[in-house]
């Protein structure tokens, strides 16, 4: 019995010694928290999606409340966020343009032909080891197995008719699905732009026709007639400008294979 009581003592002794020393080693060691990174984090989604540039939110809030990053950093929280955060940090929000992702192929399957059967994962970046990248015969287009799907935490990405599309209202910007795209067809645009090319093949016209009816044939139709010269032609490509786009809407009138949404 004697034993036991003074194993007892000594266990709860040591115990009492441990809790002392870790109370100690804890103020010592403590790490101070700035109190704007705090309420910074507090106002922030906490998706953790990457998509303003650091792996988490709180690298984020660590970088507004140092003054490294602007209170509209975060893309997923929109302008209320910045406009919240803007307050706790006492300084003025600048107005932000909202961007979202846009798929450059209008290749449904309908439109788009395929050179053969494919057998293997349903998966865009596995199918690239396939010959011709997969099934399609535009080596440019959407794959449609739906990887940019599967990496959105928003929903925001259906897969229709063999090609994916994007929900403009649900996209939160984050940028995930453009890193995940293998043939990097996903590009990040200004949430209000009307006029967009749905296509990223960069072959010539006629070969463009053999594998796609859905295809930019580089006519550069849409270049000579925009008077706001939003429009270039890159290696058989059109690409129009946002920024300098102003919606007259001729491009869209003029384009013969009626890409331009």
């Amino acid at each position: 019995m004697t034993t036991i009581i003074i194993a007892t003592v000594v266990v709860s002794g040591v115990g009492i010694i441990i809790g002392i020393l870790l109370g100690i080693a804890g103020e010592k060691f403590k790490v101070e928290v700035n109190p704007k990174e705090a309420a910074v984090r507090e106002l922030l989604p906490g998706n953790n999606c990457g998509g303003c540039g650091f792996p988490g939110c709180d690298g984020l809030a660590a970088a507004i409340a140092k003054g490294e990053m602007p209170p509209s950093a975060c893309p997923v929280g929109g302008a209320s966020c910045a406009e919240a955060i803007s307050k706790v940090m006492g300084v003025e929000n600048t107005a932000v343009t909202r961007h979202v992702a846009f798929v450059k192929c209008a290749g449904d399957c309908d439109k788009a032909k395929d050179v053969y059967e494919y057998i293997g994962p349903k998966n865009c970046k596995l199918a690239q080891n396939h010959p011709n990248g997969g099934p399609k015969g535009c080596t440019y287009g959407c794959t449609g197995y739906g990887s940019c799907k599967a990496v959105c935490s928003f929903g925001a990405i259906d897969i229709i008719d063999g090609i994916a599309v994007i929900n403009k209202e649900k996209c939160k910007g984050c940028e995930k699905c453009v890193a995940e795209c293998p043939r990097h067809l996903i590009e990040m645009v200004p949430y209000d732009a009307e006029h967009l090319v749905r296509c990223n093949s960069h072959d010539k016209g006629k070969d463009v026709k053999t594998y796609c009816n859905a295809g930019c044939i580089g006519c550069t139709l849409c270049a000579k007639n925009c008077e706001a010269e939003a429009i270039t032609i890159d290696k058989n490509l059109a690409h129009i400008d946002p920024a300098k786009c102003t919606n007259c809407g001729m491009c869209k009138e003029k384009c013969p294979v009626k890409i331009i949404t």
